[in-house]
């Protein structure tokens, strides 16, 4: 018989709710809406917010395990949701309205999903694709009042008492949906569980991660839309930080919002923090009491990370994907910090970081060999944990092996530190001021324009956005085809922001012995290419 023990309550993020209301339920939660207005909440009244969507969402019918989709900005009303759809038994599908109209067709069908919750800035989108959407019975403006058969959030929420229990729910219970598109084919779906996302909340409040605490201030710049917002909607209520939302990535607002708010922290892509930094040397003014900033979705460059210490700010440079819900690695300080020159700060600083407690990484060889941590063997990247994919929403065999590593598609070496490095770009990925374009999905698009015979597209160097699509194309024979004819073609069948930066004609394209481009080379050969248009 045992003789003692430990209580064991399940880990579901509705939990984190309302520890944040019990015991930080004043903290203010901060939005700043699309209209200007700024407009002042908290902890306690997100959760009451989010206890009376959860009755609302009840009362159109919805139950345990259907897929709640929100096409949204930044702000209050979609932090509630996050916790209203999940303590219902829901699941939150954050969709990216950065994709194109047939992916987010694909998407919402391919996920079920039963309702809407949207920005009135997207009621374009929506008023498209609506007749095309299968399964969505209703739709909700997020941010404006009732409009025709679409209904308003406020009067919607408002309605209803918030005296609701959530439901009994499983750790293992799904809880979040977000899909990816850096791969080829169709966007895959990461559904995330409730004990993932509470512990990559625990682990994302660490010193060494975000350094959370009840006296952060925390602007998330990372769109509630991209992979989980990084975890900060969890990991600010498990910390009782309070929350500073924007609608709007202007970085004049942005600003104001750093220093009147007095933030602390922020994460974002590097294009945020070149805008920001264009706005900072025109207009002037000063860093405020911002002192951690987070920097992901691609490399951030040396310049910017020297520039961000050099103001006292502690950078941390991430490193994740969908896949890894996302923190796979974070450039946490080494224990001789203090001893390192700033250069060598700055050199430590640029590398990808290393992993938290709950996540393993390891490189291996194209035979499955797994290679040293000795800085210097590279090979590809895999990782495994608490928090990292098993399986594709709907997919019929898992995405890890047997052991539960997930390969990455990243190329990579780990020194003996355990600090990880990325050497190389995902196969065939282009990154665009942290978001992926799928060149392959961009070939064939270009394939389909009449008179091109070839085309291959790859990432080269852009000052502002890191990478921009490069577009090599061979016509066919007689073919007098044009670049603007090209592009008339595609932006009917991909994202504007997709569109290649040039087209560049050419009388060939290398292959391998089985007819497949030849990428890696096209990679090498235009790596240091320079765009036509900057100069």
């Amino acid at each position: 018989m045992p003789i003692g023990g430990i209580q064991q309550q399940p880990l579901v993020v509705n939990s984190l709710i309302d520890h944040a209301a019990r015991e930080h339920g004043a903290r203010e939660i901060v939005t700043y809406w699309a209209d200007g207005t700024l407009e002042r909440s908290s902890w306690g009244d997100i959760h009451l917010l989010a206890r009376k969507m959860a009755q609302a969402l009840v009362r159109l019918g919805m139950g345990k395990g259907d897929r709640i989709a929100t096409l949204a900005m930044n702000h209050m009303h979609h932090l509630a949701a996050w916790y209203g759809a999940a303590g219902m038994g829901g699941v939150l599908h954050t969709v990216n309205p950065r994709l194109f109209d047939e992916q987010l067709v694909y998407i919402m069908n391919h996920a079920s999903d039963r309702v809407l919750l949207f920005d009135r800035a997207f009621l374009p989108i929506v008023e498209r694709l609506r007749p095309q959407l299968n399964t969505i019975e209703h739709f909700i403006l997020f941010d404006s009042a009732a409009e025709g058969d679409y209904l308003g959030f406020r009067e919607w929420v408002g309605a209803e008492d918030g005296h609701y229990s959530w439901v009994e729910l499983a750790e293992s219970d799904p809880c979040g949906l977000c899909y990816t598109s850096g791969t080829t084919g169709n966007p895959k779906g990461v559904l995330y569980l409730h004990r993932s996302n509470v512990l990559h909340a625990l682990a994302e409040m660490q010193p060494d991660v975000f350094d959370l605490s009840a006296r952060a201030v925390a602007l998330p710049v990372v769109p509630m839309f991209h992979a989980n917002a990084w975890g900060l909607p969890y990991a600010a209520a498990a910390a009782g930080a309070k929350l500073v939302f924007s609608c709007t990535n202007d970085a004049t607002v942005l600003w104001k919002l750093i220093r009147e708010e007095k933030v602390t922290h922020s994460a974002g892509v590097p294009t945020v923090w070149l805008s920001m930094f264009a706005d900072l040397d025109t207009n002037g003014g000063d860093y405020a009491r911002l002192r951690h900033v987070v920097i992901g979705g691609s490399a951030a460059p040396r310049a910017m990370i020297e520039r961000l210490m050099r103001a006292g700010i502690t950078v941390a440079h991430a490193w994740g994907m969908t896949e890894t819900s996302p923190i796979g690695t974070m450039g946490a300080r080494p224990y001789n910090w203090d001893d390192m020159s700033f250069d060598e700060q700055v050199d430590m600083v640029t590398k990808q970081g290393r992993v938290p407690y709950g996540v393993e990484l390891r490189v291996v060889d194209d035979n499955d060999e797994v290679l040293p941590r000795d800085g210097t063997s590279s090979g590809r990247l895999q990782i495994r944990g608490h928090w990292i994919i098993q399986r594709y929403f709907e997919a019929e065999a898992d995405a890890a092996d047997a052991d539960g590593w997930f390969d990455t598609g990243d190329v990579a070496m780990i020194h003996p530190d355990g600090v990880m490095q990325i050497t190389d770009r995902a196969k065939d990925v282009i990154k665009s001021g942290g978001e992926w374009i799928s060149s392959i999905e961009l070939e064939n698009a270009a394939m389909g324009a009449p008179g091109v015979a070839e085309a291959a597209a790859v990432g080269v160097p852009h000052p502002k956005w890191d990478e921009r699509p490069l577009l090599l194309v061979v016509r066919k024979p007689g073919s007098s085809v044009t670049a603007d004819e090209i592009n008339a073609h595609l932006v009917n069948h991909v994202a504007k922001w997709w569109l290649p930066d040039e087209i560049k004609f050419v009388d060939s394209l290398p292959h391998t012995a089985t007819g497949k481009l030849l990428k890696r080379q096209l990679r090498d050969e235009y790596k240091s290419y320079k765009l036509a248009n900057l100069g």
